[in-house]
């Protein structure tokens, strides 16, 4: 099988950004990971790719796959024959949200 090329579009933390790391750490891949909140040029290089906002985004052999879980991205390298289906377990789950406490934890402003 031959090895495909993926750039992964994720959040530093987010649940479904993890879920696509497990996926790929998983099946052993090799990806090019950017992050779009660290650097907001790579948002604005995947809107313009996947014509939408929403992450994860998973370039794959010049294919993108929009707005994925980590289950949807094992899903698509499954179908098109890119990786033999193993029942090895992630090490997070793959088709999650964030928890419910980084969303709560309070933000502090400095004024």
């Amino acid at each position: 099988m031959e090895t495909p090329q993926i750039t992964a579009y994720l959040k530093t933390h987010c649940g479904w950004s993890a879920g696509v790391r497990a996926v790929l750490a998983k099946y052993n891949l090799q990806f090019t990971e950017k992050d779009i909140i660290e650097n907001p040029a790579f948002r604005w290089e995947m809107e313009a790719k996947s014509g939408q906002p929403l992450s994860p985004c998973v370039e794959i052999n010049g294919k993108m796959v929009a707005d994925v879980s980590g289950e949807e991205v094992e899903h698509y390298l499954i179908e098109n024959n890119l990786v033999q289906p193993n029942e090895q377990e992630p090490e997070v789950p793959i088709n999650a949200p964030c928890p419910p406490e980084q969303h709560e934890s309070a933000v502090r402003m400095r004024f």
